[in-house]
């Protein structure tokens, strides 16, 4: 079974939108990025595209693209899913949200349900920590992501014991 690493971190900025995988919430700075700056959705992104050995998101949408500048990361995700369905499924996926404010908490159910209703797998875990005030996360003057994704390949049936994944037989 595939699985793939993701990471990113963006800096947090006035006059922007928070949104973190793929949910607004409420706070007085927004991650800068080309796109919507979502740090969430790139760290998944990157991670489904390294469990499906395709490369990363820059290589998919160049920051030096206009047609990026300030698009939704979850039009990035749906672009990429689109891909993968031909050939993989999304099996697990648990992602590390690193901030000193805002309290994810909160916001962790509907981050949850986006997920969940973007991926097709209910078996999504978001979590947060904190830098104990260490560093510019710390500090409050940026967000890191963490995802870990693991893909199956069409037509293999996953077994949540960990057992070995079965080819399904082919009807005819």
């Amino acid at each position: 079974m595939p699985v793939g690493f993701g990471f990113d971190i963006h800096r947090l900025v006035a006059r922007r939108r928070l949104v973190l995988g793929g949910v607004e919430i409420p706070h007085p700075k927004g991650l800068l990025g080309h796109s919507d700056g979502d740090a969430l959705l790139h760290a998944l992104i990157d991670a489904l595209l390294g469990a499906a050995g395709l490369g990363d998101i820059g290589t998919w949408f160049p920051d030096r693209d206009p047609a990026n500048m300030g698009v939704s990361s979850v039009v990035l995700l749906e672009k990429v899913l689109r891909k993968l369905r031909s050939k993989w499924s999304v099996v697990n996926v648990d992602v590390t949200v690193v901030a000193e404010a805002p309290r994810i908490g909160p916001h962790r159910d509907a981050i949850v349900h986006r997920l969940v209703a973007m991926l097709g797998t209910n078996r999504v875990s978001v979590k947060a920590k904190t830098m104990e005030g260490l560093g510019p996360i710390g500090a409050g003057k940026a967000i890191a992501c963490f995802a870990v994704a693991e893909l199956k390949a069409r037509g293999l049936r996953h077994k949540a014991s960990g057992g070995r994944a079965r080819a399904r037989p082919r009807k005819r």
